[in-house]
């Protein structure tokens, strides 16, 4: 048996003379519980927010995309490019020609990003999942080219979801001097119409800057007959994507990147990473306060117990096995309330998830979900527990120099 685990254990859960002892040890724990609530619900509402923003990339982005390591574009017939596309686990392919433009509808102009893509673009991501309007979505028809703007794009310009006319669309010429006497001659323009719909991908970086047209359309503005700056590419279900990925990269070497999503958006999630790390800190900051009542609570009872540590003394106790009953005790206390914290915490976690008690705001719709959401990642509660353990140990680790 465990010796000084046993006095410790019974040290807990016997009744003290003193009423202040019991009522702060009780106190301790409550708050040792508390922070760790606060930590599992704090770092799930932060994954809920994670896992939100990563489902509006999924309509837009692709699974996978090759990317030039040095430069923007690349030639579309690259043989490396060619051996990807034939890989048996690639499902479908689309050659993309992305910069930026200026477009101008009326009396408004806007700079834009003009992502020329294939006609398959729709079966590659979920885009028309996230379309508004009357039409469909289309590309181009005969010799007409079409536009599909982001909806913060269309309230700027004020063309609505289905813009009349023309929008004309500007980029500079690739090759050439600008002739001063003549500064339009710099730029390549070209014109697009309305298919009647636009899209809303939920983040302003595409919302508020994106036009989506065809790769002949964007190839003609940019001078880039031939080339193409990404390679878009969906695998067949049953992969694994990673697994893919690697055999891909492998392929490329060092002449194209091969991204998923998360790295095609890593600005955007390590930023909400940072965030979701300060937030531990701070957190855990806020339990090593509360775990200073354990402290408290232990020194008034290694007062108390005065005249049992002379007797262990007596029975050949020395002063490492009396000062590990009391940190084995503040550990108890310690992982109690890590226990209740992570057992409360998880249960509202599931009542937010399940019946959204605590809303974004009064009125149904007035943000993209309504309630707050939350996401438990089982390795956070390792992670958070280890942490509450780690703290409670620490707080108790000098605790030799009260039973000297």
């Amino acid at each position: 048996m465990n010796f000084p685990l046993f006095i410790a254990r019974r040290y807990l859960f016997s009744k003290k003379s003193t009423n202040a002892i019991n009522i702060i040890s009780i106190i301790s724990m409550v708050g040792v519980a508390v922070a760790t609530m606060a930590l599992v619900i704090v770092l799930s509402v932060f994954n809920g927010f994670h896992d939100l923003v990563a489902s509006f990339f999924t309509q837009f982005d692709p699974q996978l995309q090759v990317i030039p390591a040095v430069g923007k574009d690349a030639p579309s017939d690259d043989p490396i490019l060619t051996q990807i596309r034939q890989l048996p686990e690639i499902d479908i392919v689309t050659e993309c020609v992305e910069d930026q433009a200026m477009a101008i509808y009326e009396d408004k102009q806007a700079m834009v990003t003009i992502k020329g893509v294939e006609d398959n673009f729709d079966e590659l991501t979920h885009i028309s999942e996230i379309l508004y309007g009357d039409g469909q979505f289309e590309l181009h028809a005969a010799n007409l080219q079409y536009g599909i703007i982001g909806i913060r794009l269309a309230q700027e310009l004020g063309t609505g979801t289905h813009f009349r006319g023309f929008m004309s669309i500007y980029a500079p010429q690739r090759e050439g001097q600008l002739d001063l006497n003549d500064p339009t001659s710099g730029f390549v323009a070209d014109s697009l119409m309305s298919p009647g719909v636009v899209f809303a991908v939920h983040q302003g970086k595409y919302d508020k800057g994106f036009i989506l047209t065809s790769i002949a359309f964007a190839r003609n503005l940019f001078g880039q007959q031939g080339m193409l700056t990404s390679l878009e590419l969906r695998i067949k279900e049953g992969n694994s994507l990673d697994a893919v990925k690697r055999k891909i990269q492998k392929i490329a070497g060092d002449k194209y990147r091969v991204l998923d999503r998360y790295e095609q958006q890593a600005d955007t999630f390590r930023i909400m990473q940072i965030e979701k790390f300060i937030a531990y800190i701070f957190l855990t900051f806020i339990l090593l306060v509360a775990t200073f009542n354990i402290i408290g609570s232990l020194s008034m009872l290694i007062i108390e117990k005065k005249n049992d540590v002379q007797t262990l003394r007596n029975l050949g106790a020395d002063n490492k096995h009396i000062s590990q009953i009391f940190r084995l005790e503040g550990q108890m206390i310690t992982a109690i309330g890590a226990i209740a914290g992570i057992v409360i915490g998880l249960l509202l976690c599931w009542l937010q998830q399940t019946f959204g008690l605590i809303r974004l705001g009064n009125e149904s719709g007035s943000f993209i979900v309504n309630a707050y959401p939350v996401s438990v990642h089982y390795t956070d509660v390792v992670i958070i527990f280890i942490t509450v353990m780690a703290v409670g140990w620490l707080s108790t680790s000098f605790l030799h120099k009260l039973t000297d």
